[in-house]
């Protein structure tokens, strides 16, 4: 795969393959989207050291890596929205499928409480966790919350999630090269992340349940 992408990093190609990629991945987590923008990172990032290497005192290419952020946070902005317009408008077929799903009514009612207290550090944890930011679009289109309260926290998830992404690739591949165990040590960074995300949204509910108990 490193190899495939390393190819794809010199054309416009990767961008296109990284946005599709990002924007599809609400819909279907299992797409390996965040491997992706680390391994086109960790690509560019030994291109820039090879041609630093080669030419002295030449700048590192990091327009091509701020564009790639760039298509990888507006990527996952833009399939947040569709997620959310479709749950919003998506009938009683849907809503029975989310009174089903007790993740999915979860979100719900914790993303309105959040949202209604003028927060949405819930989204942005979300994003980094395993469907997390399915779960949530989905929820806050079903709930019909206001866009202007979803949608700004949509776009600063999907600008931080982007910009670690991209970071883990850069630095991994600076220090480590653009080898196996490079991509790998920011792949298992980036799970550690959903990992830690993932403890964190879902805290609340254990303590509810507890409480309950």
């Amino acid at each position: 795969m490193l190899e495939s992408v390393g190819a794809l990093t010199g054309t416009p190609w990767i961008y296109a393959v990284v946005a599709l990629s990002v924007l599809l991945d609400v819909f279907l987590p299992v797409l390996p989207s965040g491997v992706l923008v680390i391994a086109a990172a960790t690509a560019a990032a030994a291109s820039t050291t090879t041609v630093t290497a080669a030419a002295g005192a030449a700048a590192p290419q990091v327009p091509s890596l701020l564009v790639l952020m760039l298509c990888a946070a507006t990527a996952s902005v833009l399939g947040d929205l569709v997620a959310y317009r479709l749950a919003w408008r998506g009938g009683e077929r849907l809503d029975r499928a989310i009174a089903r799903s007790r993740r999915l009514t979860t979100a719900q009612e914790r993303l309105g409480a959040a949202l209604s207290r003028g927060g949405g550090a819930l989204v942005v944890i979300a994003r980094f966790a395993p469907a997390g930011r399915s779960v949530v679009s989905l929820g806050a289109g079903a709930a019909h919350r206001r866009a202007k309260d979803f949608l700004p926290w949509s776009a600063l998830a999907g600008v931080a999630w982007a910009g670690y992404s991209v970071g883990l690739g850069y630095f991994g591949g600076q220090w480590l090269g653009a080898t196996w165990l490079g991509t790998a040590v920011s792949v298992l960074a980036l799970f550690l992340a959903g990992a830690l995300a993932a403890v964190v949204v879902r805290r609340p509910s254990r303590e509810r349940a507890a409480a309950g108990a």
